[in-house]
C-alpha cells in the first residue's frame, strides 16, 4: 500500500476500499504518510466525495486510531448533543445540567472557539478556578456524582482526527461533508455515549448556509452513528440571527445562568427544551419534564454542582470588559434583520475568538444585543453594545457591523424564520 495510489483513486473519482482507508489513515496517524499527499487526498475528497461505504470505513479507522470511553459503569444513561458551532450559541451550558436534572448522564466533550464562531470551554473558562482539563477517572467521577460534565477532550481520543483537523484548516477543505462528518462522529462514537443529538446550524452564522447543505451532513452523521450502534438524531437550527442576546465569554455564561434561573431569552430557552426532549427521549427517559427541571431550580442545583466538580465558583462575580461602545439605531423602524455573522465577526475582533487555536481570548470581550429582528426600534436607541479591555479593537470590529442588520419603515409586517426548521433521524 502507498499514499500514491491512494490519492490517484479518489482524484480518478473512484471508491477507495476498506484497506486503503485503514491503512492511510493509521499511516497518516504514525508520520508514514506525510501532510501533503493527506493534504491532497482531502482535496480529492472534497472534489469527488465519498459514498456511505466509505464514510462509515474512514470513521471507524479515525476511531481505532485511539481509545475509547466506556460509561457502563454508570447507572444513568447517556445522552450528548453536538453543535456545528454558531454565534451565541450557548445551549450547551444551561441543556447538559438541565438534562442531567431529569435522570441521564451527559458526557460533554467541548472545544474551543475558532474564528467567529464560539467556544464552550473558552465561555466557561471565564467562570473563575473552572478547569477545562481534567482526566477520564475525573471525568466519570464528575458524571457520577453530579449528572453532568463539560471538559476537553482527552488526547488519547481520535488522534487521528486531531491531526487531520489542523491539516485541513489550513489547506481549504474543511468545508468537505465527508470529513467533517467523519471528524465529528469519530470523537463522538469514541466518546461512548449511548444516544446523541446533532444540532445541525444554518444559515450566515453557520458552517451551513444553504438548507441543502445542513440537510446532507445532518443525514450522513446520522447514519454514521445509527450504524455504529448509538441513537442519532439531528436538528436543523437557525443560526441567520445570533442566539439570545449575548456573542462574547462571560456575556453568554451570565445569559446562560439567567435561563437556569428561570428567565433568559425566548429563543435560547426554545431551543434547549427542544434539544433537551430530544436526549431525553434517545435515552428512554421519555416521560422526564425539561420544562419543569427548568422551573424548579434543579437544573440550576446541577448547575452549581458541575461547576465547582471543576475547581469553578459558581457564586463568583464573572469578568466584565473595562471598556464599552454603544452602536445605536440609524432611523425608526423594524429591525428585519441582525446577522450573526456580521455579529459574530465584530465578537471576534473585539477578542472574544481567536484566529489561530493558540490564540488567547478575552473573557469579558463580546457583543450584547439590545434588540432582535420582529422588534420596534427608534432612531438613536442603542442597538449593539460592544465590551472589549483593548479599545483600539473597536473601529475594526464596527467594520464587521455597516452591513450587519436592516431597519424597515414601522407597520413593515415581519415574519420571524424559526429556530428549529427540521428534524432527521
Amino acid at each position: 500500500m502507498d499514499a500514491i495510489s491512494v490519492i490517484r483513486t479518489k482524484r480518478d473519482r473512484g471508491e477507495l476500499t476498506p484497506e486503503q482507508i485503514d491503512w492511510v489513515i493509521d499511516a497518516y496517524t504514525r508520520g508514514e504518510v506525510a501532510d501533503e499527499q493527506m493534504s491532497a487526498l482531502a482535496m480529492a475528497i472534497l472534489l469527488n466525495g465519498m459514498n456511505r461505504t466509505e464514510i462509515a470505513r474512514w470513521t471507524a479507522a479515525m476511531i481505532a486510531s485511539g481509545e475509547r470511553m466506556n460509561f457502563s459503569a454508570l447507572s444513568r444513561p447517556t445522552t450528548d448533543k453536538h453543535s456545528t458551532g454558531g454565534v451565541g450559541d450557548k445551549i450547551t451550558l444551561p441543556l447538559a445540567p438541565l438534562v442531567a436534572a431529569c435522570g441521564a448522564a451527559v458526557p460533554q466533550l467541548s472545544g474551543r472557539g475558532l474564528g467567529h464562531t464560539g467556544g464552550t470551554l473558552d465561555k466557561l473558562e471565564s467562570i473563575p478556578g473552572w478547569r477545562a482539563h481534567i482526566t477520564n477517572a475525573e471525568m466519570l467521577d464528575v458524571l457520577d456524582t453530579t449528572g453532568a460534565v463539560i471538559c476537553a477532550a482527552g488526547d488519547g481520543l481520535a488522534p487521528a482526527d486531531k491531526k487531520l483537523y489542523a491539516l485541513r484548516d489550513v489547506t481549504g477543505t474543511v468545508e468537505a461533508i465527508p470529513l467533517i462528518a467523519s471528524s465529528i462522529m469519530s470523537k463522538k462514537i469514541a466518546e461512548g455515549t449511548g444516544a446523541l443529538v446533532l444540532d445541525v446550524k444554518v444559515g450566515s452564522g453557520a458552517f451551513m448556509k444553504t438548507i441543502e447543505d445542513a440537510r446532507e451532513l445532518a443525514s450522513t452523521m446520522v447514519a454514521l452513528g445509527t450504524d455504529s450502534g448509538v441513537r442519532t438524531v439531528a436538528l436543523l437550527t437557525d443560526m441567520s440571527t445570533p442566539l439570545g442576546l449575548t456573542a462574547g465569554n462571560a456575556l453568554e455564561v451570565r445569559e446562560s445562568v439567567e435561563v437556569l434561573a428561570g428567565g433568559g431569552p425566548k429563543d435560547v430557552i426554545d431551543l434547549t427544551l427542544a434539544l433537551a426532549r430530544e436526549m431525553l427521549d434517545a435515552a428512554g427517559l421519555k416521560d422526564a419534564d425539561p420544562e419543569k427541571a427548568l422551573a424548579d431550580g434543579s437544573a440550576m442545583d446541577v448547575w452549581r454542582r458541575m461547576i465547582s466538580a471543576q475547581g469553578g465558583d459558581p457564586d463568583a462575580t464573572l469578568p466584565v470588559a473595562r471598556e464599552q461602545h454603544v452602536v445605536t439605531a440609524p432611523s425608526s423602524g423594524v429591525l428585519t434583520r441582525l446577522d450573526a455573522y456580521g455579529v459574530g465577526v465584530a465578537a471576534w475582533r473585539l477578542g472574544a475568538g481567536r484566529a489561530r487555536k493558540e490564540d488567547p481570548v478575552q473573557a469579558g470581550a463580546g457583543v450584547e444585543l439590545h434588540a432582535k429582528p420582529g422588534d420596534t426600534v427608534t432612531a438613536g436607541q442603542p442597538l449593539l453594545t460592544l465590551h472589549t479591555d483593548t479599545p483600539e479593537k473597536f473601529e475594526y470590529a464596527l467594520g464587521a457591523l455597516p452591513d450587519a442588520y436592516d431597519i424597515a419603515p414601522s407597520g413593515t409586517l415581519f415574519t420571524a424564520t424559526p429556530v428549529v426548521r427540521e428534524r432527521i433521524a
